[in-house]
């Protein structure tokens, strides 16, 4: 199957994978909010859905996930893996799909980075090399 067959629009997510994926993302958003997870390694972690991404077949989800704007750890990734078929179960519940997708979930180490960066812009060495330079300062 080659990839250069466009069916009308530029590269890209088109608008319903776009519409579907954002729908994806509020129903694990939600399960994440009321489910407590049996497993100890996801007990008392805050999942927070940033992004979803559709294939363009919509049978594959990637979810991209924080914990309160921390990565998750690779013990609460494994653990996020093994509770898919419950989460698919209950996304499937929420979103109507010809094929309830499979989830595949990514720590988002962009909102880490950024918050990193926010944390290095709000140094005082940072801030002073920011600062505006008055007259007659190098």
């Amino acid at each position: 199957m080659s990839k250069h067959h466009h069916r009308g629009h530029a590269e890209g997510p088109s608008q319903r994978q776009l519409r579907v994926a954002e729908e994806i993302r509020h129903a694990l958003s939600a399960v994440f909010t009321r489910a407590e997870f049996r497993d100890p390694d996801l007990h008392g972690v805050h999942v927070t859905v940033t992004e979803v991404r559709a294939s363009p077949d919509l049978k594959h989800m990637t979810a991209f996930v924080s914990a309160l704007g921390k990565d998750l750890t690779a013990v609460q990734m494994a653990a996020l893996k093994r509770a898919s078929p419950y989460l698919r179960r209950e996304v499937a519940q929420a979103v109507r799909l010809k094929y309830a997708p499979d989830l595949h979930f990514q720590p988002d180490t962009a909102l880490g980075y950024a918050m990193h960066i926010d944390e290095v812009m709000r140094r005082p060495e940072v801030q002073r090399d920011l600062a505006p330079k008055k007259d007659g300062e190098e």
